[in-house]
């Protein structure tokens, strides 16, 4: 009889400690909002007909008539999740000099594993809202020459005031790269409309700009990722971009079998942490520790989003 293999079990200290990990420099959480975790890797996501909701159907109906039906049916995809993992290893040399501190090498490896696997997740949400195959082709907008935030004879008040008004549900998160929403806060017809001034100095704050186009977020990419591959020396480069905004509807108590929103997460279970014993580690072993998360990032509603291009 084949000998049966258990996998390691979750670790309920670690895992704790990676649940509770929060880099607050990234946005990918509050862009795509997680929804409460599945049980189960495949699940199924509902696709409503936005047009049904405002379709005025006849609504006239005689004494004896019959009463016109509405509704329709919602059309169904299936999907998985995805386990995103790393693991480090921590020599027993390592966790004998810590003994008696308040350091502990397990924990903080733990932490770093998570953030470096949140950091990955940043860069799939940033990918997704910057493909232009993520919104109608009609709400595509690319910024010509001259009509770039950057530009100071430009105003992008009525540009963005009337991309907001396209979609069937009006965006209420902005999504900018850090380059990008410095450029908004300058233009001088952003500091004018903040400050009632001239617009000739100052700058704009988050806040001024989230009143001005009335949305209920402003979200600022500030992470940065070594793109270079290992072994070569670091290249840093922003996780967000530079020339891209993105406008989009989220309601957070969307899930994937009801609610309107342009995307959300969906996590398997919960984010577990694991240790276990490695002799292979060093000449005298030590512990490995490993981070695994299931999720997946899905766009639901392609209609109710705004990707301008080309900024800056």
């Amino acid at each position: 009889m084949p000998k049966q293999y258990r996998p390691y079990p979750a670790d309920p200290v670690q895992s704790v400690v990676s649940r509770n990990f929060v880099n607050r420099k990234l946005i990918a959480d509050d862009a795509m909002h997680r929804i409460m975790p599945i049980n189960k890797e495949e699940f199924k996501v509902t696709l409503e007909d936005f047009s049904l909701g405002i379709t005025i159907p006849d609504t006239l109906v005689g004494a004896r008539g019959v009463v016109n039906e509405v509704g329709g049916e919602a059309s169904e995809m299936t999907l998985s999740t995805q386990d995103h993992a790393l693991k480090d290893p921590i020599p027993q040399s390592h966790i004998d000099a810590a003994a008696g501190s308040k350091f502990n090498p397990v924990t903080r490896s733990t932490e770093q594993l998570t953030n470096l696997i949140l950091l990955d997740r940043e860069v799939r949400v940033s990918n997704l809202m910057s493909n232009p195959a993520n919104y109608l082709a009609a709400n595509v907008v690319p910024l010509a020459a001259g009509s770039k935030f950057s530009d100071a004879d430009f105003n992008p008040i009525p540009l963005i005031m009337d991309m907001l008004a396209v979609p069937l549900m009006r965006p209420n998160v902005l999504s900018f790269s850090e380059a990008a929403i410095n450029a908004l806060t300058m233009n001088p017809f952003i500091v004018k409309a903040a400050h009632g001034n001239s617009g000739d100095a100052g700058i704009a704050s988050f806040e001024a700009i989230r009143k001005l186009f009335r949305v209920d977020k402003i979200l600022v990419g500030e992470a940065r990722v070594n793109v270079a591959r290992k072994g070569q020396a670091a290249d840093i480069k922003t996780a967000w971009g530079n020339n891209d905004v993105s406008m989009t509807y989220q309601d957070t108590m969307a899930d994937n079998r009801s609610g309107t929103t342009w995307g959300l997460s969906v996590p398997y279970k919960q984010r577990i942490a694991m240790q276990w014993h490695d002799k292979k580690i060093g000449a005298r072993g030590g512990t490995m520790v490993q981070v695994v998360e299931g999720m997946a990032e899905v766009v639901i509603a392609k209609e109710l989003g705004i990707l301008l291009q080309n900024v800056i």
